[in-house]
């Protein structure tokens, strides 16, 4: 029974039994009885309804508290019912799911401190704790649940009880550690890697940039403005940056996902400026209602300046610090392209520095060296209206300039570099004239390409005809000589197929013995007629083109293949000597081609000399050094032919490797009656035989020039007296009769 009806019941009774009681008063006299009576009817109605009324609320009150607790083991919460004293009333399913507790678990312990882990025992300030708290909870097998936890009172009083419902995100929590551990392996990896991420919005200034790249650029979160990245990169690739982001907004669908690379310089943290590596791409494919451009920034700059000391290394001159005759063609090949395109025209200019061996000689190699560099300021110096310049050669720069339409200013330009460079001679060079010739030519109407235009402006060069400072322009006069060469060239191309190319011998004799001790293997053109063309009417044509190469090849592999059969033939072995160009020794690979004809014929090394003239070896003494020394180190022997003839120094012979001085023949033409040539003579083979390096005389053409040589200590000869160059059979011959007169 609900409790209002009781209520209603008591009333009802008191209202009909006060009227009743009245009446029956009336009626009997013995009120006290009458009383008695009522109070014990009274007493047993009120104890009648109070009692059923009782009971029916027991019966709905505990009908309630299991309808709740059925509703609690419904919810996929962990719920806990506890008291004051920390007793547990009762607890869901999902509690015992969680914890795998047996069922009576916390009905048996002593109170709620058996699942908490809290240290706490006063009921007030765990309540107060476990209200939107995250607290864990002990599991039956030891490990702990992250519960966040809502508690309130469902019974107040002095006994009041709590309902506390707590939320597993143990899982939660154990995902978001393990998102964040692999952020923070994302993180590391990109730092390690030196690769940072940056995304770009498009239609918005807003960005994004890694952790990594956070703290290298010193930005205080990692979602940036667009207009903070700029002001980052290097003024001058900003508008790089512009670029390319405005083609990434221009592009068509075609164009997503197509990966896009720039370099650019980013300025870092107390760091300045590094060079970046950006790849980036156009996407969709985000999931973001704006296309996002976006990709790796990768730390290059170890690499860039890898490439820039490459680059200097390939294109800076040592010397100079200038451009060097590699970057030259380079850049006068994209000029040449671009003049032709666009209706240009520049002017092409080289400079020769006038008898620069004489200041080497006397000044020595270092100061020569320094003098080279200040000429090479001094050109950059006057080149003020712009244009560009470098060393191509040992004492030849280049330089390329705007043709404004003035065709005087080449000569202009010249003589102010001419006059600049006459102030160079102080100091050690006080007593040396520093002056510089030039030849010139326009492109690209001068040449149909570029190194045909260089190669105009360099026979310009040498058309001078004064012995100093001399300004040629490439003209007409200068083009018809070069047709007659390039006829010339092409004749020549056709004998060396035509088989027309034949080596002649001239003997080398022992001034001691007269034993013939070797030979010198010249070349000689004979055309089909019979006609004779000698070697400095062709081999200047040869060593412009690449003749030269296939020349030498020929000589190298004929004079090899000739010694050997004069060995086979019975003759004793003797040495032959062979000439190189300027082109076999600094541009080719000189030294495999004479390897592979010494192994195809199977003759000595030792029995191979290799002549260089003097001037050749002299024209970079540091390369002509590492080359001879390679010679020598496969057994071949290394001479200087010509010497004297190129105001050389005789301290090169200290440095150069070499086995052999050849004198030149105007030392000893005037032998006979000049005291001076004689003891110039005399103190050279003295000088050689302190070095252990031989002497040969060339051009004796008398029988007292032997005799003078003779008495001076030297022991080789060659000249017209002894026997002049002659053809492969007339030479073996020759070689014979020696041997019979010699035994």
């Amino acid at each position: 029974m609900k409790p209002f009806k009781t209520y209603a019941l008591i009333i009802i009774y008191l209202i009909v039994s006060v009227p009743v009681l009245y009446i029956a008063s009336n009626l009997y006299s013995n009120k006290i009885a009458l009383l008695i009576i009522y109070s014990l009817i009274t007493f047993l109605v009120l104890g009648t309804i109070l009692h059923r009324g009782l009971k029916k609320f027991n019966k709905f009150y505990m009908n309630e508290r299991d309808m709740l607790y059925n509703i609690l083991d419904d919810v996929d919460a962990i719920i806990i019912v506890w008291s004051k004293d920390l007793r547990v009333f009762n607890y869901n399913d999902c509690f015992l799911k969680k914890t795998q507790y047996p069922p009576d678990f916390l009905k048996k312990a002593k109170n709620i401190k058996s699942v908490f882990l809290l240290d706490y025992d006063n009921h007030k300030d765990i309540a107060t704790i476990l209200d939107n708290r995250d607290i864990t909870i002990k599991c039956s097998d030891g490990s702990c649940l992250s519960v966040i936890w809502k508690t309130t009172v469902i019974q107040e009083g002095k006994q009041p009880v709590y309902l506390s419902i707590g939320i597993d995100y143990t899982q939660i929590l154990d995902m978001e550690n393990k998102l964040t551990e692999s952020e923070k392996k994302l993180d590391i990896a990109l730092e390690l890697s030196e690769i940072g991420l940056f995304l770009r919005f498009l239609d918005s200034d807003k960005c994004f940039i890694s952790a990594n790249l956070q703290k290298l650029f010193g930005f205080s979160s990692q979602e940036i403005l667009m207009s903070e990245f700029e002001e980052i990169v290097h003024p001058k690739d900003v508008s790089l940056v512009h670029i390319y982001t405005q083609n990434m907004q221009d592009a068509t669908i075609d164009e997503f996902n197509k990966i896009v690379s720039i370099d650019l310089r980013i300025k870092c943290l107390d760091e300045g400026y590094r060079w970046f590596n950006y790849r980036f791409r156009l996407s969709e494919s985000f999931g973001l209602d704006l296309p996002v451009v976006g990709g790796s920034l990768i730390d290059i700059s170890k690499d860039k300046e890898k490439d820039t000391l490459i680059e200097k290394m390939a294109y800076i001159d040592e010397v100079t610090q200038i451009y060097n005759r590699n970057r030259f063609m380079m850049l006068g090949q994209e000029t040449y392209s671009c003049s032709k395109e666009l209706g240009f025209s520049y002017w092409l200019i080289i400079l020769d520095v006038d008898k620069f061996h004489i200041i080497n000689d006397t000044c020595g190699y270092q100061n020569g060296n320094y003098l080279l560099h200040d000429i090479a300021l001094t050109i950059l110096k006057n080149l003020a209206s712009g244009g560009f310049c470098a060393r191509i050669g040992s004492d030849n720069f280049a330089i390329l300039i705007r043709n404004t339409g003035d065709d005087t200013y080449p000569v202009t330009l010249v003589k102010k570099i001419q006059s600049a460079l006459f102030e160079l001679s102080t100091g050690i060079f006080s007593t040396q004239t520093i002056t510089a010739s030039a030849g010139y030519c326009k492109l690209p109407e001068d040449g149909k390409e570029f190194s045909q235009v260089l190669e105009h402006a360099e026979f310009a060069l040498r058309l001078g005809e004064l012995p100093r400072s001399n300004i040629v322009r490439y003209d007409n006069f200068a083009h018809d000589k070069i047709i007659q060469k390039s006829t010339l060239e092409k004749e020549l191309e056709n004998a060396i197929i035509k088989n027309e190319l034949v080596l002649y011998y001239q003997p080398k004799i022992n001034l001691i013995t007269n034993e013939v001790i070797g030979c010198e293997a010249l070349i000689r053109w004979i055309k089909a007629d019979g006609t004779i063309i000698p070697p400095n009417s062709f081999i200047p044509v040869a060593e412009s083109s690449n003749l030269i190469t296939r020349i030498s090849e020929f000589v190298i592999n004929e004079a090899c293949r000739q010694t050997k059969l004069w060995q086979e033939s019975g003759l004793p072995p003797i040495s032959i000597s062979i000439n190189l160009s300027s082109v076999d020794f600094y541009q080719t690979n000189i030294l495999k081609t004479i390897q592979d004809a010494l192994d195809a014929t199977g003759i000595s090394p030792e029995l191979l000399e290799v002549e260089l003239t003097e001037s050749l070896a002299l024209k970079d003494i540091d390369h002509a050094i590492r080359q001879m020394k390679e010679l020598n180190q496969i057994g071949i022997k290394v001479s200087m032919d010509d010497f004297g003839t190129g105001y050389s120094s005789l301290s090169y012979i200290q440095v150069l490797p070499i086995s052999l001085l050849k004198l030149d023949r105007s030392f000893i033409m005037n032998l006979e009656t000049d005291e001076v040539s004689r003891q110039i003579v005399s103190s050279v083979i003295n000088i050689c035989k302190s070095k252990q390096i031989e002497i040969l005389a060339e051009g004796i053409e008398t029988e007292s020039q032997a005799v003078i040589l003779r008495k001076s200590g030297c022991n080789h000869a060659q000249g017209y007296y002894f026997g002049r160059p002659m053809p492969q059979s007339e030479f073996e011959t020759y070689f014979r009769n020696a041997l019979k007169i010699t035994l």
